[in-house]
């Protein structure tokens, strides 16, 4: 067992050392490009002027801020009233149609409205410095057969769970996506993303069927990047680290609803979630069970391998060091949702997001 650990505990690491030599910020834009910035907005009072002045702040591009009111309860709609920049419009969202999901519908809506080639679809809670734009636009220009890139910012944490939690999204991110093997293939199971940051062309946008392909989805970070390769359009992936941030939860329930809600159209399928529990429970959790009960070199190289990444990790992408150093009980807090969303799918039970709720898959 324990040379099984080391084996799956060594692989991510070796992957992850690769894949950061190609996950990287991407240049600043060349001349001046046109990018429409679209933000879905439902009940962001505590967040939408912060955001909006982000955006308008941004230099070395030409912004078209569109904002869209998804029948926010809040102060929303009173805030981007008072915001005063000729940059920005504020439409209000349709009602949302039965069987779609709430986010998916606003930002379809948005892309209808959209009048620039660039489209960056962006979430309320996410903060960008005044050369994110323009990098956004370099990271397609760097590439021009790209229809879509999505960005991975530096996650602001909190709370316990989010210390122990939301850090490992670069750990899966990076220790087992094949990046090399993504930037030359259009397998629309390489395909990923963070729903957070997205920017797309115009016309991939169309082609791909933009939001309205994954309508009835939720989870917008796995299902938009591989509607784009479905239609034969190529996606890619740049860290955002060094100029956007977002602060997704603020307390351990917030955090259970939102990673259970993207469970099941990820790694909580009935097929798939039993062989993940093997990979990340004998390499990341099991080493350090064996350190305490069966010690050896062999079962110290393990836990080695997988702290060792996660500290590393930890200083590339500026996360807290305690997450990294506690990295087994992280994993099994991420197979403990992942079991509960399978179960609660299989039960019927909907899944609730933003006082909307939505059927089991």
């Amino acid at each position: 067992m324990a040379m099984m650990a080391l084996i799956l505990a060594a692989g991510p690491l070796f992957l992850a050392l690769w894949n950061m030599t190609i996950f990287r910020r991407p240049p600043l834009g060349i001349g001046t490009p046109k990018i429409s910035v679209l933000i879905p907005a439902r009940n962001e009072a505590p967040n939408i002027a912060d955001a909006v002045e982000c955006i308008l702040a941004n230099t070395g591009v030409e912004i078209e801020l569109i904002v869209l009111d998804d029948g926010s309860t809040d102060a929303t709609p009173d805030i981007l009233k008072a915001i005063r920049d000729p940059r920005l419009r504020v439409a209000k969202a349709e009602p949302l149609p039965a069987g779609w999901c709430g986010k998916q519908h606003a930002c379809a809506e948005l892309g209808k409205l959209a009048t620039h080639d660039l489209m960056v679809f962006v979430d309320a809670d996410v903060r960008l410095t005044p050369d994110a734009l323009s990098r956004m636009a370099g990271a397609m220009q760097q590439r021009p057969k790209l229809g879509l890139a999505s960005g991975f910012p530096r996650q602001i944490v909190g709370t316990w769970s989010e210390i122990l939690l939301l850090p490992l999204i670069h750990f899966f991110l990076l220790g087992y996506l094949p990046m090399a093997w993504m930037n030359v293939s259009r397998l629309p199971a390489l395909g990923a993303g963070c729903g957070q940051i997205f920017i797309a062309r115009k016309e991939a946008y169309r082609l791909a069927g933009g939001h309205a392909a994954i309508g009835t989805f939720i989870h917008d970070g796995l299902m938009l990047p591989r509607a784009f390769r479905k239609a034969g359009q190529m996606t890619g992936l740049f860290d955002a680290t060094d100029f956007a941030t977002c602060r997704m939860y603020y307390s351990a329930s917030e955090v259970w609803e939102g990673l259970t809600k993207n469970a099941t159209e990820g790694m909580a399928r009935p097929v798939a979630l039993p062989i993940w529990t093997v990979i990340l429970g004998v390499g990341q959790v099991l080493p350090i069970i064996l350190m305490i009960t069966q010690p050896s070199l062999t079962a110290g190289l393990a836990l080695a391998s997988g702290i060792g990444l996660r500290l590393i990790l930890a200083w590339r992408f500026r996360q807290p060091l305690i997450s990294a150093i506690l990295h087994p009980v992280g994993v099994a807090g991420v197979l403990a949702i992942q079991w509960s969303a399978l179960v609660s799918a299989a039960q019927g039970r909907p899944v609730t997001w933003r006082g909307r709720a939505y059927p089991a898959r």
